[in-house]
């Protein structure tokens, strides 16, 4: 018998859909709290993976998202966004997206935040993404997840 979605998965699926998106998500047996274990769960690269990190620009929480093979440069990225960027506090984190830290969605959050895409997911023709709550995910594509959460590419090293 299926187990249902946790209400915060559920809501992500709608919003795909909303967004033109098939909506599946996958919850996985194993952890996927980390992009090293959801890359091991699916058996793909990590760079695959899109990590959901919320960040402030100045004073302002803003949304990158990010390979799993990759780390920000917050010095570079702040100057390519113009302004100071730093790892947004966890209550912060918590308010903007309205899902837990290991199962952050790139989309279904109750702000509107701007959001920035890792320019090297463009490499990988399959992207996986959290899905609002800890091992559940779904797959994209680059230009599905720029499409579906209204981002910009950018460099972040």
């Amino acid at each position: 018998m299926p187990i249902p979605l946790h209400p915060h998965a559920a809501h992500v699926a709608e919003t795909l859909i909303a967004r033109g998106h098939h909506g599946v998500i996958v919850t996985q047996r194993e952890s996927t709290h980390s992009a090293a274990e959801a890359a091991k769960s699916l058996g793909v690269e990590i760079g695959a993976i899109t990590k959901s990190l919320v960040f402030m620009l100045d004073d302002d929480p803003i949304l990158l998202l990010v390979s799993g093979a990759h780390k920000v440069d917050l010095a570079n990225t702040g100057k390519r966004l113009q302004g100071t960027l730093a790892p947004a506090p966890a209550d912060m984190v918590q308010m903007a997206t309205g899902q837990p830290i290991g199962g952050i969605a790139p989309l279904g959050h109750p702000t509107n935040l701007p959001t920035y895409v890792d320019a090297l997911l463009a490499k990988y023709p399959e992207l996986w993404a959290a899905a609002g709550q800890p091992n559940t995910i779904f797959r994209t594509s680059f230009s599905e997840l720029v499409r579906i959460t209204a981002g910009i590419a950018i460099d972040v090293d």
